[in-house]
């Protein structure tokens, strides 16, 4: 059973409604404050993730400008330890090739 042009045009046109539709919505929800701002300036952010074993993840979350490394899972939450910002030294270059 193939549908007729006129019935295939409705539905695209039925989509392409109801798209704009959430796409509207998502824009007055940033726009009215419901959904969150990406921001440079919040004090807490994560850094990275990785995964040790099905339970355990080990996290960098940078709070303020530190870093603290998280272990997460298994029978309690540890904090690890602070990290030290590197060194200006150890950063590459800018301007180095790769």
């Amino acid at each position: 059973m193939i549908p007729d042009l006129g019935s295939l045009l409705a539905a695209v046109v039925a989509l392409a409604a109801v798209l704009g539709l959430i796409w509207v919505s998502a824009r007055l929800a940033r726009l009215g404050g419901f959904a969150p701002r990406p921001s440079e300036a919040r004090l807490l952010s994560l850094r990275d993730t990785l995964a040790l074993d099905a339970r355990r993840r080990l996290l960098i979350v940078r709070c303020g400008a530190r870093d603290v490394l998280l272990l997460l899972g298994g029978t309690q939450d540890l904090v690890v330890g602070w990290l030290d910002p590197p060194a200006r030294d150890s950063l590459p270059d800018e301007g180095a090739a790769p």
